[in-house]
């Protein structure tokens, strides 16, 4: 059995830093008076008992975790627009500070469940005092409303065990296509919306001086 805390230590600290890097970004965004496509970060370890579960599910043995499970650090970056993605994916290619092992565009081609997502999966060097782990991050892009509809699906998923009954498979799906339809509104009066916001901010910022 693994030593469960010392293994997942870097994991910890590699969201840490990761969370304060990319939300830098959006801080730089901000302080150049641009619209910033990423709208928040949250990131996560996961918990030992999903760990094993996955591991059960894919038939990755314990001591290959950390080579073959790519999702034990994870994060997620939410953008208001769809074009947002593909800026904040040129964002990531373009650092130095890790290494970019797989890309998975689940936008262009969505799942059969309706999941839409970009998947980016790094290297990411931590530094401890015995020396340099590199170890894998899942970076998840995706729009709100994508982030809404698979935050339920995977609460669904969760109780069914992927089993859904036909009627919820039926509306998980149609929620999908709403989803996917309200990004695409969104997108068309994206000018509008970055002005009122821009104005908005501006108008907020001028009341606090």
């Amino acid at each position: 059995m693994k030593n469960w805390d010392e293994f997942l230590a870097p994991y910890k600290q590699a969201v840490e830093e990761l969370k304060v890097k990319l939300k830098g970004m959006r801080k730089q965004f901000e302080q150049d008076a641009c619209h910033s496509p990423i709208e928040f970060v949250t990131g996560r370890v996961k918990p030992c008992a999903s760990i094993l579960d996955k591991a059960n599910q894919k038939g990755i043995s314990l001591d290959k975790l950390d080579t073959e499970m790519q999702d034990i650090a994870g994060l997620r970056m939410m953008c208001q627009f769809v074009d947002d993605i593909k800026m904040v994916v040129e964002l990531l290619r373009n650092r130095n500070d890790f290494e970019i092992v797989e890309e998975r565009d689940y936008i262009s081609h969505k799942k059969v469940s309706g999941y839409r997502s970009y998947h980016v999966v790094i290297r990411y060097p931590v530094q401890t005092i015995k020396g340099e782990k590199k170890i894998l991050v899942e970076i998840q892009i995706r729009t709100l409303a994508m982030n809404f509809w698979a935050t339920i699906e995977h609460s669904l998923n969760y109780k069914y065990k992927g089993q859904f009954p036909e009627d919820i498979q039926m509306r998980l799906q149609r929620a999908a296509e709403a989803a996917f339809r309200l990004d695409e509104e969104m997108s068309l009066i994206r000018g509008e919306i970055q002005e009122a916001q821009a104005f908005f901010t501006r108008n907020k910022e001028s009341q606090h001086e």
